[in-house]
Formats: structure tokens, sequence, C-alpha cells
């Protein structure tokens, strides 16, 4: 018995944001057709024009944006942004600095530390259950 292996597909729509890219800035043939792992994986080693040219000016899809400025996508609808954002756009909202943006940077920030105490913390307890199970145990009654 002999294995084939199928080619493992996908959507353009998932390969579009696997690339970092706003699939209705992609060309034509690429939103209408199956992207193959293989093609995806070329794309990436050796990015088109296309893709270079999107990667650099956009239109960016929101994950990039929110990104490039720093904030989280929630942050983003809260401050009214809800389409795509070209670099030039996005450069506009840093230069103006809206307090919306501020808040949000500020917000980021704090999830931050906190992402990083958290994590201190579990370190902490993990290194505390490791010491404690090197313990040696008195005997039973």
């Amino acid at each position: 018995m002999t294995s084939h292996q199928t080619t493992q597909t996908m959507k353009p729509a998932t390969a579009a944001k696997k690339l970092g890219v706003y699939l209705e800035a992609t060309p034509a043939e690429f939103q209408e057709g199956v992207v193959s792992r293989t093609e995806l994986n070329a794309l990436q080693a050796d990015p088109p024009q296309w893709l270079q040219d999107l990667r650099r000016t956009g239109p960016h899809p929101r994950p990039v944006v929110a990104a490039k400025l720093g904030i989280s996508i929630a942050g983003l609808a809260r401050g009214g942004v809800t389409e795509a954002l070209t670099t030039e756009q996005i450069d506009a909202l840093k230069q103006d600095n809206p307090e919306w943006l501020q808040k949000e940077r500020a917000t980021q920030a704090e999830v931050r530390k906190e992402a990083v105490r958290i994590k201190e913390k579990h370190e902490k307890d993990r290194e505390k259950s490791a010491q404690q199970a090197d313990e040696p145990r008195g005997p039973r009654s």
C-alpha cells in the first residue's frame, strides 16, 4: 500500500492573515484561488513585489495597524478605527497622537506590566513547588 500525501491548501483569507496583509488589497488571482502550504512558504521566503509593497505601504489589516500603533485591536475599535489603514495614515495618527491613542497606549503598557508580573509569580510558584518536592518527608504515623 502506498500513501500519497494530499496538498494542504488554505483559503485566501487565511493565507493573507498568515502573510500579515489586507486581503482586499491583494491581487485578484490571489483572492480568487486557493493557496497551498508550498505557495505560502514561497511567498514568505521570496515575496513578490506586490507583497513587498503591501507590507511597506499598506493598507494594513487591523492586527498590523494595532501593532504599529502599540495598542490592542479592541483599542482600535474603541478609538473608532474600523477599516484598514495605510502606513501614511498610521504615521499621521502617531503624529497627531489623539487622546484616545494616548489612553490606549497607556492601557496596553499596563497590560504588558501585568503579564510580566503574573509570569514572574508563576515562575516563583514553580520554583517553590520544585523545592518542596525535593525536600525529604518525615515518617507517617
